[in-house]
């Protein structure tokens, strides 16, 4: 103790570390009531740091090349010491961001963390959301196995629907005139340096702001309403070491499931990794059921619904606006809520309802866009869009005229 002691104070002097610890950590105080919806935000910090921790040493032994992608993965998990580990953990990783950032996101919708004055965190949260999705397509693409190359093939192809400049616009993604080494080399240079370096920036901004205004609650009841003469919120609790040592349990127990699935169903039953990717790609075969990964299949789902052309537009153009609408649409939740209470506890029913909508209408997505189209799939797929849809497009009205429940001044445990 008294040498780490003595290294503290050899630091301190040079780097002010202990004014850092108590202004991000011992005096920064967090709402009393935070619950254990809480903590998938310190996991999805986590899980990131994963990702960009094993894609660096896969990089290492990974050849970008049509010729030789796909047989530098089995050199990775056969030859490569402990490679197979270090891709698992890549791969059950993407899985296991995109299930805590979903959490995430539907704590913030739950709870209102989107509402004044969180509006800048929310949209910065949003936005890493959408580099993320971004990042995670073009990885999926890197194996260079059948589903890989044929994911990348549809869904490359939805520029060219766009009018007047979706086929230049097509060519200048591709790089070419279909998926081809091109293709898989630009998008390895995207993946690996410029959307690694742009997440880390989104997530500095992310926590920064979150830091400047403070932690919702499941409440919604503004802490600094009530101070002592400190200044400090009389229903708040240092975030460390209280809230450090909640984390760290969290943390457990998720590395726990984590490894579980890494030792024991590293596949994830086809869900993790396809079993088509496990032949190397062919552009000559076309895979009977094209599928995108498991958590892209609710807009995946979105894009197959829409079977009709509308003012002279083609479906797959349309498809194509409505799967991005389903996630830019998020982006406005701030000023749609006309609530004037934040959390879902003082809501109404139509706010309770319309959130079960959505989330039912999401987890429908999801199955029906891992299915092969057939018209039961298609028509319930587009019953699942105009649920989602609404919770969106019908929140000013349910949310300004509801009855609500009266919020406490002082949050309670």
């Amino acid at each position: 103790m008294v040498f780490f002691s003595r290294v503290i104070n050899w630091l301190d002097e040079r780097f002010p570390i202990k004014a850092f610890y108590k202004k991000q950590f011992s005096e920064y105080y967090v709402p009393k009531n935070l619950n254990a919806m809480y903590v998938f935000g310190v996991l999805a910090m986590l899980l990131l740091f994963n990702q960009l921790i094993t894609g660096i040493w896969l990089a290492m032994s990974y050849t970008p090349t049509a010729a030789n992608a796909f047989a530098s993965i089995q050199y990775i998990m056969r030859d490569v010491p402990y490679g197979w580990l270090i891709r698992y953990m890549h791969t059950t990783g993407a899985s296991a961001l995109f299930i805590v950032l979903y959490i995430h996101l539907l704590r913030g919708l739950m709870y209102g963390s989107y509402q004044r004055p969180r509006e800048l965190v929310w949209l910065l949260g949003m936005t890493l959301y959408f580099i993320i999705m971004i990042e995670a397509f073009m990885g999926y693409l890197l194996p260079w196995g059948q589903m890989s190359y044929w994911g990348a093939q549809v869904i490359t192809s939805l520029f060219g629907s766009i009018p007047v400049i979706g086929k230049g616009l097509e060519q200048w993604v591709r790089g070419d005139y279909l998926v081809s080494g091109v293709t898989l080399g630009r998008f390895y240079a995207l993946h690996i340096i410029a959307f690694p370096i742009l997440m880390v920036f989104l997530v500095y901004l992310h926590l920064s702001t979150l830091r400047h205004v403070g932690s919702n609650n499941p409440q919604g009841v503004d802490i600094k309403k009530h101070v002592n003469k400190k200044g400090v919120p009389l229903d708040s609790i240092p975030f460390s070491p209280y809230f450090i040592t909640k984390d760290i349990l969290a943390i457990a127990v998720f590395l726990f499931l984590f490894c579980v699935v890494i030792f024991f169903f590293p596949d994830g039953f086809g869900f993790i990794l396809e079993k088509s990717n496990f032949e190397p790609a062919n552009p000559l075969i076309t895979p009977e059921h094209i599928e995108a990964a498991w958590y892209f299949s609710p807009f995946y789902a979105m894009l197959r619904a829409i079977t009709f052309s509308l003012f002279g537009l083609d479906a797959k153009f349309l498809g194509m606006v409505v799967m991005m609408s389903s996630v830019l649409i998020v982006f406005f939740v701030p000023w749609l809520d006309k609530s004037p209470v934040r959390s879902i506890r003082y809501k109404g029913y139509l706010s309770k309802c319309f959130l079960g909508l959505f989330v039912v209408s999401f987890l429908v997505l999801a199955v029906m866009g891992s299915l092969p189209v057939s018209k039961a799939t298609t028509w319930i797929s587009q019953f699942a869009t105009l649920g989602y849809f609404s919770y969106f497009l019908l929140m000013p009205w349910y949310s300004r005229f509801e009855t609500t429940k009266p919020v406490p001044e002082r949050v309670s445990l």
